[in-house]
């Protein structure tokens, strides 16, 4: 039986394709739940998980003998993709980490980063679709998951020349909000924009130049869709 995985995991799950059965590798995997699902209800042959501390690491073997998948996920220690040898994986997930963390692993890992990344930050989303852009990634697909607060699934694939999911849009507009959600009209961006709009609107005449930026990018969000 396969975990039961929450709104942002499902959609983690739903952006991983690993065509022939290639390995899947899970960085920071917390209780090996996104792990687990994709082996049991997945394409991946296996996974990896990589913990950086001896808890969590013991916990996620711990959930991976209990679901009887000892042969197909291996647990590794180490700092994000440092345990990983370069091809040896065909995509990477990195969820429920802020994006400052997400960036310091992705720029630590050299020649072990596979050609698929599925990135969920619990905050901000804008500087990891322009890490993407600077360095040899398309973005080919988002989606928005409500939990907490709503979550942010990015899936990214290794290509050359530029981005065409941002064409005919604001770059800006497009890196904050991302340009798969925008061109969707999703309606869980459309009630988050809208609920910082009001929330922004009411600090804006004491707020500091930054809070008036953030508010016109949003009013000429909200002008794409007018």
């Amino acid at each position: 039986m396969s975990p039961v995985l929450d709104a942002r995991l499902e959609a983690a799950f739903g952006l991983i394709a690993a065509p022939g059965g290639a390995v899947h590798a899970d960085i920071g995997s917390d209780h090996a739940r996104l792990p687990i699902a994709l082996v049991r209800r997945g394409d991946v042959r296996a996974c990896l998980i990589v913990e950086k501390t001896a808890g969590p690491c013991e916990v996620a073997r711990r959930e991976v003998r209990r679901a009887g998948l000892t042969e197909r996920i291996e647990v590794r220690l180490g700092d994000g993709f440092s345990p990983i040898f370069p091809q040896e994986v065909h995509s990477a997930s990195l969820t429920g980490l802020g994006a400052r963390t997400i960036l310091g692993i992705l720029n630590r890992a050299g020649s072990a980063l596979p050609a698929q990344l599925v990135l969920q930050p619990n905050d901000t989303t804008g500087q990891l679709r322009a890490w993407a852009s600077s360095h040899g990634y398309h973005l080919t697909d988002e989606r928005l998951a409500p939990g907490f607060w709503t979550y942010t699934v990015l899936k990214l694939e290794r290509s050359s020349g530029s981005d065409p999911a941002y064409q005919g849009l604001p770059e800006d507009v497009a890196q904050a909000w991302g340009p798969h959600l925008l061109r969707r009209q999703d309606p869980l961006l459309l009630a988050q924009l809208r609920a910082q709009h009001a929330r922004l609107t009411e600090v804006t005449p004491h707020g500091r130049a930054a809070v008036r930026r953030d508010l016109e990018l949003i009013e000429r969000t909200l002008r794409l869709w007018a």
